[in-house]
This record gives structure tokens, C-alpha cells and sequence, in this order.
């Protein structure tokens, strides 16, 4: 007996609607996207917290701290769904 596609025996999913097969990227395009990735990621988890806690000097210690802890979390959430949707739109 033949195993149909999706079949647990050939560990293959049966392709929903009209999908096209994922394009792979040229080492290139995989080379600037993921230095643009890490640069970003830098900037934006490295730099912005760091002028933050140094530039809100009407705040106390701990104001600062608060600020820059949840600023640092959403920041990483929405670097984190902004990967994801150019992911899923194979841009990356």
C-alpha cells in the first residue's frame, strides 16, 4: 500500500490553498539580512536603553530603571513580530 501525502509515514503535509514552494535566498541577500537584523537589534536593545537611563535625568534611579525595563520589553516583542511577518513574507 502506497502512503497518500500527509500521511504520518512520509512525513510530508498536504499543501493548503494556493501556496507557492519557499524561494530560498542567494548567501548575498542572507549576508545583509542578517547584518541588518544584528545592527538593528543592537541599536535598538543596546543604544535606546543606554540614552535613556543617561537623558531622563528628571526621573529618579528607579524611574529611569522602570522606563528603560519596559521600554527594553516592548521593544523586544515588536522586534520580535516585525521578524516574524517578514518571515512569513519571505523577505527574510
Amino acid at each position: 500500500m502506497t502512503p497518500s501525502p500527509g500521511d504520518d509515514a512520509t512525513n510530508e503535509s498536504v499543501p493548503s490553498g494556493h501556496e507557492a514552494a519557499p524561494l530560498s535566498i542567494g548567501w548575498v541577500r542572507a549576508a545583509l539580512s542578517s547584518l541588518a537584523i544584528l545592527v538593528s537589534g543592537a541599536v535598538l536593545f543596546l543604544y535606546v536603553p543606554n540614552w535613556v537611563l543617561t537623558h531622563l535625568t528628571g526621573l529618579s534611579r528607579d524611574g529611569r530603571v522602570a522606563v528603560a525595563t519596559a521600554g527594553f520589553f516592548v521593544a523586544f516583542f515588536a522586534f520580535a513580530w516585525a521578524l516574524r511577518r517578514l518571515q512569513a513574507r519571505r523577505v527574510i
